[in-house]
């Protein structure tokens, strides 16, 4: 079958090399012919983009990458959503594809016109409620007549995605539901739940090099008797980094030689500053930067790992890529309530703790309770990961997808 991808994120992005290209690469092997779409930032390194192009090129999967704009605001936007339009018309009228797999919004603009134009099946991978995610992460103000206006107009083309999609991918079972509340059983029967799957193969315990666990020990100045609480990821928009150091501030008490391990890319100062404030050692912090490869690496650091995101109503859609990650690594973790399935997830406390709300008594039980999952065997969190988020069975769901709309 010809299939026509489109991601407005970027292959280069780490959540493309994470979440997108394992996916295409498996489904490329089970004799799909693939066409991506994608738009890449600027900043990107050749090197980068040499490793993304050598990755497809084995699976000869076809990449047409185009330019992320990001200024001006909103025009920006406009002009990737033509550029992913035109190349989508283009490549079809060359290429004749079965149907388009669309990633998120921005993506699904292109699959509704094709599939309108020129009836091109159309499978609506949603992602989350990408409109209200704008509104409530901050990123649109319902104050502002242009962020309105550009909410209404995506909540209309919500339900024309919904309506006109031959199947919807769901990342969870609570997004699925609200799916269901909000446009019927009839979407809810073409909705499948695929959650952010995770490679287990690359993050395993018994793939990490004694040696290089013991270079970024030195490097990073962590001893093998310190208790590291780790946070993986960017920084942005969604998750709660005041929480997050608060909830340090009180492991320090029971624990005081803790260090906070933050594995990601982002400005370190604008944690430094925020730790400043909390009184928090600046020696307590340590931050570094992970190659995808590294990450397993790093996590292995870990005592425990960590994340508080926003619980409100567009997460109720989301699955934390991270969350897979640590978990097969065998790490324990806390985290919050009210976003996606992780209240399903966590409810044995096999895997971690998660925290009701964000309250001094809360985040207080929850350090008390730490010793529930120290000591928790990394075997059986993995076990669970691979149960919930193994890429070979996201794989066979988005094949099964597939088959199902050519029939």
């Amino acid at each position: 079958m010809k299939v026509l991808y489109v991601s407005y994120d970027g292959m280069t992005d780490f959540l493309g090399r994470s979440q997108v290209i394992p996916y295409i690469e498996e489904l490329a092997d089970r004799g799909h012919n693939i066409h991506v779409i994608s738009c890449e930032k600027k900043h990107i390194s050749a090197k980068e983009r040499t490793i993304v192009d050598r990755l497809f090129t084995q699976k000869n999967i076809q990449w047409h990458p185009l330019p992320f704009s990001d200024h001006p605001p909103g025009l920006s936007k406009l002009l990737d959503v033509y550029r992913i339009k035109e190349m989508a018309r283009r490549l079809h009228k060359h290429e004749n594809f079965d149907f388009t797999h669309c990633r998120s919004y921005i993506a699904a603009l292109a699959g509704l016109e094709l599939k309108k134009k020129y009836g091109v099946r159309f499978v609506f991978d949603m992602r989350g409620f990408w409109a209200d995610e704008r509104l409530e992460g901050k990123i649109w103000n319902d104050k502002n007549p242009a962020h309105l206006l550009a909410y209404r107009y995506f909540k209309r083309k919500e339900k024309l995605f919904f309506e006109n999609a031959d199947a919807v991918v769901s990342l969870t079972q609570s997004g699925k539901d609200v799916i269901e509340t909000l446009f019927g059983k009839g979407v809810k029967n073409k909705t499948t739940v695929i959650p952010c799957c995770v490679d287990t193969e690359l993050f395993s315990r018994e793939k990490v090099a004694t040696d290089f666990l013991q270079q970024l020990k030195k490097k990073l100045n962590i001893g093998d008797k310190d208790f590291v609480l780790s946070y993986l990821g960017s920084l942005g928009t969604w998750y709660m980094i005041d929480e997050m150091l608060i909830f340090f501030k009180k492991l320090l008490i029971l624990y005081p030689q803790a260090k906070f391990l933050f594995i990601s890319g982002d400005d370190p100062n604008y944690i430094k500053i925020k730790a400043r404030k909390l009184q928090i050692e600046e020696e307590r912090i340590i931050f570094s930067k992970a190659l995808r490869e590294e990450v397993p690496a790093y996590l292995m650091l870990s005592t425990l790992s960590m994340f508080f995101i926003k619980p409100v109503f567009s997460k109720k859609a989301s699955s934390p890529t991270k969350q897979a990650e640590i978990m097969s690594m065998g790490i324990p973790v806390v985290c919050n309530s009210g976003v996606g399935d992780t209240d399903l997830i966590f409810a044995g406390n096999d895997v971690g703790l998660v925290l009701k709300d964000f309250s001094e008594a809360e985040l207080e039980r929850v350090v008390r309770e730490l010793d529930k999952i120290l000591n928790l065997d990394p075997v059986q969190i993995r076990n669970k990961a691979i149960q919930l988020f193994n890429l070979d069975q996201g794989v066979e769901k988005y094949h099964t997808i597939y088959s199902e709309i050519m029939k």
